[in-house]
């Protein structure tokens, strides 16, 4: 609990607690507890939080728990406070992004999306909604923290040096971990089914155009899950979180214009730009995808399956096959090596793996190729072969095989250290105010009262 480079905790136990204590905190009269800045506290932010740890089994330490929470929750309101004097944003994309992410990893841990809508008696939709305040306060965390420690870096001799210092007993166990290949191809669309999406499309402009809200239409047609709802509204967002079909149209309208039909990855667009702030936008948007046919579907399934017997046969190597016939743009330059997100590395673990590449992965050793298999985890249908290219067993971890292990150790550990010593220089110079019931609470920094 005393790590002050949060993480989110993403088990279905806290999720339970999330989702069945919001509906309560709607018909009741909640409590400020604490001032950070312009940011507050509630008591029933510690009184959830506090439910959910306990629900996983977490204990009091050296300290009362609730104390913990409770300081945990004004360090990332001072974190949140400071964003917004540095102008540090997140999307409303980005945001969505992150919750879909999570809700996958849910159904990967239960099993299905009917079999979660019926264990919290909720859809995915209202999931997604209940979830949105906390994972957007992480999102501002996570980028107010990487500002704080932006220039941290670590030399091999400190490397070396942490290495010597940690007894053989004390060394951590490394979890096994896989490096994946892939090759993508995605069904083809008709000439007519995209000549039916951009007349589609037309007709909404030119309603706009007449005079109905475009936010409207965006909530009644768009097939963007993570704006709809929202009158089609992203958010700021800097250039380099749009696709570039997308960015290029929408960075040269001015404000409340309408963009013509755009084409990109996810389907097709007509844009608004609400506003500029710098080199951020932000926009609302309606997305049509166009529909895909079976045998065109069955085109792409057994492109692959010819791909892979290829393969299997030594006529192409894998590396060559992602390049001239992978539909990915991420991967096919590198061989089709998937990225982790998480860590920007090459390797996952088998619990950090997508869903549906974690699936096909259970059938496969080492070099073998998969059958076509469909990955739709970002919205698009999508068909894949994949290989394992490496693994790894758990072991204990050494400097010659897990040196990227012991660097982000020492990276964190200087990351504590700064984070520590810029929370205490921000207490003193932000309004602070903590109730009375917590004036004799035991804080790890001193300066909470004042």
């Amino acid at each position: 609990m005393r790590n002050i480079i949060f993480k989110v905790c993403t088990s279905l136990a806290l999720l339970a607690i999330v989702f069945s204590t919001s509906q309560a905190q709607d018909n009741s009269i909640d409590k400020i507890i604490a001032v950070v800045g312009n940011q507050v506290v509630l008591k029933s932010d510690v009184e959830n939080r506090f439910l959910g740890l306990k629900a996983q089994g977490y204990e009091a330490g050296s300290v009362d728990l609730k104390s913990e929470i409770f300081e945990d929750l004004l360090i990332e309101k001072l974190m949140i406070a400071q964003a917004q004097v540095d102008s540090i944003e997140v999307t409303e994309q980005e945001v969505e992004n992150d919750i879909q992410r999570k809700i996958e990893m849910y159904i990967q841990k239960i099993g299905s999306k009917e079999k979660l809508e019926q264990y919290f008696k909720k859809s995915i939709p209202d999931m997604k909604n209940e979830l949105r305040d906390m994972t957007r306060n992480d999102k501002i965390k996570q980028k107010m923290q990487a500002e704080i420690t932006k220039n941290i870096t670590a030399t091999p001799a400190e490397v070396r040096d942490l290495y010597s210092k940690i007894s053989q007993d004390s060394l951590p166990i490394i979890p096994g971990e896989l490096q994946i290949q892939q090759i993508s191809k995605s069904p083809k669309i008709t000439d007519a089914e995209k000549d039916r999406i951009r007349e589609k499309l037309r007709i909404f402009r030119d309603r706009i155009m007449k005079g109905e809200s475009f936010a409207t239409l965006a909530v009644l047609y768009s097939e963007d899950p993570g704006s709809a709802q929202r009158g089609g509204e992203l958010g700021y967002t800097p250039r380099a979180n749009l696709v570039p079909e997308f960015a290029n149209e929408a960075f040269n309208l001015k404000a409340g214009k309408i963009s013509k039909i755009v084409e990109s990855e996810y389907g097709f667009h007509i844009i608004q730009l609400i506003d500029r702030k710098g080199d951020r936008i932000n926009v609302r948007h309606i997305l049509l995808k166009p529909r895909i046919k079976q045998e065109d579907r069955t085109i792409a399934t057994e492109k692959l399956d010819s791909i892979a017997d290829m393969i299997r046969n030594d006529k192409i190597k894998f590396e060559e096959a992602a390049f001239y016939y992978s539909d990915d743009k991420d991967t096919k330059n590198n061989g089709g090596l998937i990225v982790n997100p998480y860590n920007a590395s090459s390797k996952f673990t088998k619990d950090g793996l997508p869903p549906s590449i974690a699936k096909a992965v259970t059938k496969l050793k080492v070099g073998e190729i998969s059958e076509a298999f469909l990955d739709d985890q970002r919205g698009q249908e999508t068909y894949k072969i994949i290989k394992i290219k490496s693994e790894t067993k758990p072991h204990k971890a050494n400097l010659s095989d897990d040196w990227g292990q012991f660097e982000n150790m020492l990276k964190q550990q200087k990351q504590q250290d700064l984070l520590n010593k810029w929370i205490s220089e921000k207490q003193s110079s932000t309004y602070i105010s903590v109730d009375d019931s917590y004036k004799n609470a035991k804080f790890r920094f001193k300066n909470w009262i004042k």
